[in-house]
């Protein structure tokens, strides 16, 4: 699928986002950064040949091209005046949920750990967390099933989700591997990650919980596949009894 969203994108008369997805499979995958959601959603995605995104591309596309554009970062409204603009849109690919800031694509920007930083600091915003969430839930629009992941798309974004996983790693583990993604020390980037943590459990909008009902894998010594296997196994049979 190749879809382009926006926040902006207009809603049928009459239905919530919730309703006209209804019918759609959705799957949610939580967790910290650097847990391995993005990894095991795409392989979901790809073994059962649905769509899936990464809500957190959102917040960290807004962030930066909010930052790009010279919006002041702590002011809430212009953060969500400019979440609810034309200027950018999110393309839902295979590989990747990529980001466009008019008409540019800015993925790979987005994706830095400093950038995380930021997205960590407009998702405590009230406004800005409405402003993105109806874009958010219109990846499920159109789709037989759909792959989720993020922070808080079992308990605020998909809370009708057939299967929510809530994956967890050792911080050690979670720097390695963000470290060997972006080619850093693996010590700069935990303490990152610490400060992002703290700042997603805290936060009075949508904090990171493990949503009620998931289920939490460690995948600190686990393989992808171990990880895949295990999450497909229970998408079946949640499927094969609805």
């Amino acid at each position: 699928m190749n879809a382009t969203l926006t926040a902006a994108t207009p809603s049928r008369t009459g239905e919530s986002v919730l309703e006209q997805i209804q019918d759609t499979v959705v799957v949610t995958i939580d967790g910290p950064a650097a847990s391995g959601k993005s990894s095991v959603s795409r392989e979901l995605a790809r073994r059962f040949g649905w769509v899936w995104v990464s809500t957190g591309a959102f917040y960290r596309g807004v962030a930066w091209a909010a930052h790009h554009s010279g919006v002041n970062l702590d002011d809430e409204e212009a953060v969500a005046e400019f979440a609810r603009s034309n200027a950018w849109r999110v393309r839902l690919d295979l590989d990747q949920t990529r980001f466009e800031l008019h008409g540019e694509d800015s993925t790979e920007e987005i994706m830095k750990e400093a950038v995380g930083l930021l997205a960590s600091k407009i998702s405590s915003y009230p406004k800005v967390r409405q402003a993105l969430l109806d874009a958010q839930r219109r990846c499920a629009l159109g789709v037989k099933g759909l792959i989720a992941e993020g922070r808080d798309c079992g308990s605020v974004v998909f809370p009708q989700a057939v299967v929510k996983i809530f994956l967890t790693a050792r911080a050690e583990a979670r720097a390695a591997r963000r470290a060997t993604e972006e080619g850093r020390d693996p010590g700069d980037v935990v303490e990152q990650q610490k400060r992002r943590d703290q700042q997603d459990a805290s936060r009075k909008a949508a904090p990171m919980v493990q949503p009620e009902g998931s289920l939490a894998i460690d995948t600190s010594g686990l393989t992808l596949n171990e990880v895949v296997d295990q999450i497909e196994m229970l998408i079946l049979s949640k499927i094969s009894y609805s």
